[in-house]
């Protein structure tokens, strides 16, 4: 029966009519995080150091060309700072759309953030405008030092590709940034077009790419908080350093002394006679006196000839018991025991009075 069930659930299934459908997604691992994997390879395949970053990141000396999405000069700040690196000898490759790691090649395109007003500043400052197009062209060449690049994209003329030198160095605008992206950079001569950028500067140092649209969280902590921490942590050491002994422990404050009533120095002078066997000799003086005064008062009251220690016991308003113990134990068993004596012979000789 089993078998049979089996055997039926497979005709069923495999008898079924089915369309076979491909969907095209994308590239996976790093190549779908960062746009630029294929160009950053590309470049390393050339023996050139490349340098990738998520965030906006100044040039240094040692970086030759920087590939910076347009959408990252949100301030002036970053635009003096790259006129500066340009002016010095560096060549920047401005992507003004399509230049986002954010957005996905095999998707609805996201909206295109609108351009900076500080990179519109920085581009007039070098007599490059850049006018919106109500209509789409297709540009198919793009000519750079005497040379022409076959390229696939949509585009706008003539504004797709600019270059200008400025000072010792090179800014390219290229509106498009999908020439050098993961899926067309095999296309036509994307490739070409990104070595010749790339050879265009007689600097030699690092090639950099910008993923990002903007500095994250993480990165402004990084760049501008660890100068609070250097301070907190000199705070930190000034205050464990005064409050915290640095030669050997500190000596004890001389306070007022606990044991400061009478009553205190007797018992610690009785808990020292103890401790020596000594106590017999504090408790014999007291016993003899209440001996001596008992008897006198017993024999002017007319009862000498009555039980001593009951006669105590009701002077006292004690048991007998506790009297007879107080006045005849030997030596007491531990300190507890002889308070309890040494007060009940004191009681006694209170009301002997």
């Amino acid at each position: 029966m089993k078998w049979l069930i089996i055997l039926l659930a497979a005709l069923t299934l495999t008898g079924c009519d089915y369309e076979e459908v491909k969907h095209e997604i994308g590239y996976k691992g790093k190549a779908r995080v960062n746009p630029w994997l294929a160009a950053e390879r590309f470049c390393a395949n050339d023996e050139c150091s490349v340098k990738s970053r998520a965030a906006w990141t100044a040039p240094t000396e040692e970086d030759a060309v920087w590939f910076v999405p347009a959408a990252v000069l949100s301030n002036d700040r970053f635009t003096q700072q790259l006129e500066g690196w340009v002016a010095a000898g560096g060549h920047a490759v401005l992507l003004v759309s399509h230049a986002n790691s954010e957005i996905n090649d095999w998707f609805v395109k996201a909206e295109e953030p609108d351009l900076p007003p500080a990179v519109g500043r920085m581009l007039g400052r070098v007599k490059i405008e850049l006018t919106p197009v109500t209509e789409e062209r297709t540009a198919k060449e793009i000519h750079f030092l005497e040379e022409s690049y076959q390229v696939k994209l949509a585009g706008e003329e003539p504004q797709v590709f600019v270059s200008v030198e400025k000072g010792k160095g090179r800014l390219t605008v290229l509106t498009d940034g999908r020439l050098f992206r993961n899926r067309w950079i095999g296309e036509k001569d994307h490739a070409a077009l990104l070595d010749a950028l790339i050879s265009a500067t007689d600097r030699s140092g690092n090639i950099g790419f910008l993923r990002g649209s903007g500095l994250s969280l993480w990165g402004l902590l990084k760049q501008h908080l660890w100068p609070v921490l250097i301070a907190l942590g000199v705070l930190l050491f000034l205050w464990l350093w005064k409050n915290f002994s640095r030669f050997g422990p500190l000596e004890a404050v001389a306070g007022v002394p606990i044991l400061r009533g009478y009553e205190h120095h007797l018992e610690a002078l009785g808990y020292f006679q103890w401790r020596l066997d000594r106590s017999a000799a504090l408790l014999v003086p007291l016993r003899m006196k209440i001996v001596e005064r008992g008897q006198r008062i017993s024999t002017r009251a007319g009862c000498r000839d009555e039980d001593f220690f009951q006669f105590l016991a009701d002077r006292a308003g004690l048991p007998r018991e506790r009297v007879h113990r107080a006045m005849s134990e030997a030596a007491p068993s531990d300190t507890t025991v002889l308070t309890r004596t040494t007060a009940d012979l004191q009681r006694l000789l209170l009301v002997l009075h």
